[in-house]
C-alpha cells in the first residue's frame, strides 16, 4: 500500500467531491464583479508581500481569479477545466484529485513567498489539471473555439516548450514558477515517466536487434565477402572441403585455397 492509499484510508472522508465546479463557480463569480466594475481582479491576486501585510485573503482568492478575456473566450476555459478536471476526478477518485490541486495550491503560495512581489494566479494550477489529462488520455480530440479539432497531445507539447524556453530564458522568478507548476505532475507521474522511459529504451534495443538480424546476410564470400545482401543476384556455394565448411561466390568456388582449421 502506498503513502497515498494510507493518508486516503484515514482522510478520505473529508475529500470535496466536485472541487472543479466548485472552483469555476467561484471564478464565474469574480468575473461577472469584474466586468460590473464592482472589483479589480488585482485585489485578489496572490501577492505574498501584501499577504504579509495584512492581506491575508489573497491566500484563499487566487484561485478563484478568473480568465480575463471576453465571455466566450472564459466559457471555453471553463468548460475545458470542467471536462479536464472531472475526467481526472473520475479517474483518481475525489481524495487522489484534492492532493493533486493542494500541492499545486502549496507550490504556488511556496514560489509566492520565494518572490513576495510577484503576481501569482490559477494558470499554473490549471496547466498542471491540463498536463496531468494529456498524460492520462494523450489522443483526446478538442474543439478549439468548438470548430478546430485538435489532439490534445500537441497542445501539451507546446506547452511543454514554453515552459522549457520559460525555464532557460527566464529569471529565477519564472523558473520557480514553472517548477511549482510541475510538482504535482512530477509528483503522481514521475514513476510512471520512468518506466516509460525504460520501456521505450528496451523497445528501441530490441528493434535495433531485430535491425540487424534482418540486415545480417546469410551467404557471405570467404575470399572477396560479397554477401547475397550487397549483391542479391549473385551465386553462393559452400565449399566441403574446407573445415568447417567455407561460402564462397560463383567467382572464387572453384579456384579459391582450401582453409582447414584443426
Amino acid at each position: 500500500m502506498s503513502l497515498l492509499d494510507k493518508i486516503e484510508k484515514k482522510l478520505g472522508r473529508f475529500s470535496v467531491p466536485h472541487l472543479t465546479l466548485y472552483i469555476i463557480i467561484g471564478q464565474a463569480l469574480f468575473y461577472i464583479l469584474w466586468i460590473t466594475k464592482r472589483i479589480n481582479l488585482d485585489v485578489i491576486f496572490l501577492i505574498a508581500g501584501r499577504v504579509l501585510d495584512g492581506q491575508v485573503w489573497r491566500l484563499f482568492t487566487f484561485p478563484f481569479v478568473p480568465p480575463e478575456w471576453n465571455a466566450v473566450f472564459a466559457f471555453f476555459a471553463w468548460y475545458l477545466f470542467f471536462l479536464m478536471g472531472t475526467a481526472l476526478e473520475n479517474q483518481w477518485g475525489a481524495f487522489r484529485y484534492n492532493i493533486f490541486l493542494l500541492i499545486a495550491y502549496l507550490t504556488t503560495v511556496g514560489v509566492s513567498f520565494i518572490t513576495p512581489e510577484m503576481p501569482m494566479t490559477n494558470a499554473y494550477i490549471g496547466g498542471s489539471v491540463f498536463l496531468a489529462f494529456v498524460f492520462l488520455y494523450p489522443d483526446f480530440t478538442v474543439y478549439l473555439f468548438f470548430l478546430l479539432p485538435v489532439k490534445v497531445k500537441w497542445l501539451a507539447l507546446v506547452t511543454w516548450i514554453g515552459y522549457f524556453i520559460g525555464f532557460v530564458l527566464g529569471g529565477w522568478a519564472t523558473r520557480l514558477t514553472i517548477l511549482a507548476s510541475v510538482a504535482n505532475f512530477l509528483l503522481f507521474f514521475g514513476r510512471d515517466i520512468i518506466l516509460r522511459i525504460k520501456s521505450a529504451r528496451r523497445r528501441m534495443g530490441l528493434q535495433a536487434q531485430q535491425l540487424v538480424r534482418d540486415n545480417k546476410p546469410f551467404h557471405r564470400c570467404t575470399v572477396c565477402g560479397k554477401t547475397d545482401k550487397s549483391h542479391p543476384d549473385a551465386e553462393f556455394r559452400y565449399c566441403g572441403q574446407c573445415k568447417p565448411t567455407r561460402c564462397y561466390c560463383k567467382d572464387h568456388v572453384c579456384d579459391h585455397e582450401h582453409i582447414i582449421k584443426l
